[in-house]
């Protein structure tokens, strides 16, 4: 669990970076265009958030999707989706920001705007944790009742899609490899080291 509170800690550090030096944002976040020059930026995209709300909910929702994760599968395999799933949804999210820039597809992305946050990765873990434990039971604000936690992470996903501004190809990215990791561990019903 350590590694856990390491990465949100090497999250919040980054966060506090960017709020003293905001212009730094330009050199860690994921443009299509520039991924080809800096590859990185699939990488470092994933440990830059833009407000407080964006990185208090991503880190929360790491906590969680991450110690259970964590606990079910060990260490590796948590380091695998979480890397994996953020690095799929980075690739996804370029990918189909060029095939809209063909098309003319607008609601698939833009290659000149740039993507920050560790979405895809986590939802990485909450994609792979709804197929290893998918009637876990959730309470999601403002929902009152308990629900299973596959209808939490699809409907997050959904509501995540109409909202402007979100790379909601990046978190999608991020659940679909989730979830193939979920289901390739589950299926030979091997979890920890």
């Amino acid at each position: 669990m350590e590694d856990i509170f390491a990465l949100i800690l090497i999250n919040v550090l980054v966060w506090i970076a960017l709020q003293i030096h905001p212009a730094y944002v330009n050199n860690l976040a994921l443009v299509p265009v520039d991924v080809w020059t800096h590859p990185w930026f699939l990488l470092t995209s994933m440990f830059t958030h833009q407000d407080f709300f964006h990185i208090l909910f991503n880190m929360w929702t790491l906590y969680f999707f991450g110690s259970a994760v964590h606990q079910l599968l060990g260490v590796r395999r948590f380091w695998i989706i979480y890397v994996a799933g953020g690095l799929m949804g980075g690739v996804l999210y370029v990918a189909l920001a060029y095939a809209g820039n063909a098309l003319h597809f607008g609601f698939l992305g833009d290659i000149y705007s740039g993507a920050i946050g560790a979405s895809g990765a986590i939802f990485a873990l909450g994609g792979a944790l709804a197929v290893l434990r998918p009637q876990m039971r959730v309470m999601i604000f403002p929902i009152p009742a308990p629900m299973p936690l596959w209808i939490a992470i699809v409907g997050s996903f959904l509501v995540l899609t109409f909202i402007p501004g979100v790379a909601w190809t990046a978190h999608l990215g991020g659940i679909l490899t989730g979830a193939a990791a979920g289901w390739y561990w589950r299926r030979g019903r091997y979890y920890g080291d």
